[in-house]
């Protein structure tokens, strides 16, 4: 029977430790985000209808990307059930959060509540954005599958 988080049922509570042992994965960086095809990261740029890296590391917990918005562009309106917080690198823009607008510039901490409807847009016709985009979902996804995205039609 293997301890590792995920593996166990209801019939294993008995198992649960009493101390932790750090469990120190091979890959600890991911050099050049930016620069570097992870599988997938296409898909995902185009079904977000911007560029979109992700970061490839061994987080079970957390997720984190890097995306970008070319000048004046918006991405589609979209909504989850994880939680998202944006930190922004460079530009500014807004986010419309069901009918709230947030303008945000580079230095700004955006929180994406769960289940919001909710569209990025770079204000500026001549400079990109940068944001880096932490999730929990791959902590839902470890929980069952369970987390979900949903587009606007």
């Amino acid at each position: 029977m293997s301890t590792q988080p995920g593996n166990f049922s209801s019939r294993d509570f008995w198992r649960t430790r009493a101390s932790l042992e750090a469990e120190i994965p091979d890959r600890l960086i991911h050099k050049g985000v930016a620069r570097t095809d992870v599988a997938g990261a296409d898909t995902f740029s185009k079904e977000r209808k911007h560029p979109v890296f992700l970061v490839d590391l061994p987080s079970k917990t957390l997720s984190m990307t890097l995306g970008g918005l070319e000048p004046g562009q918006t991405t589609s309106r979209h909504r989850h059930n994880y939680e998202t917080v944006l930190y922004v690198i460079e530009g500014r823009g807004v986010t419309t959060i069901e009918d709230r607008e947030v303008e945000w510039e580079a230095g700004d901490a955006v929180y994406i509540p769960v289940w919001a409807w909710h569209q990025h847009r770079n204000l500026s016709d001549e400079a990109t954005c940068l944001y880096i985009a932490c999730e929990n979902a791959p902590l839902l996804q470890n929980l069952g599958g369970i987390a979900l995205r949903e587009e606007a039609s």
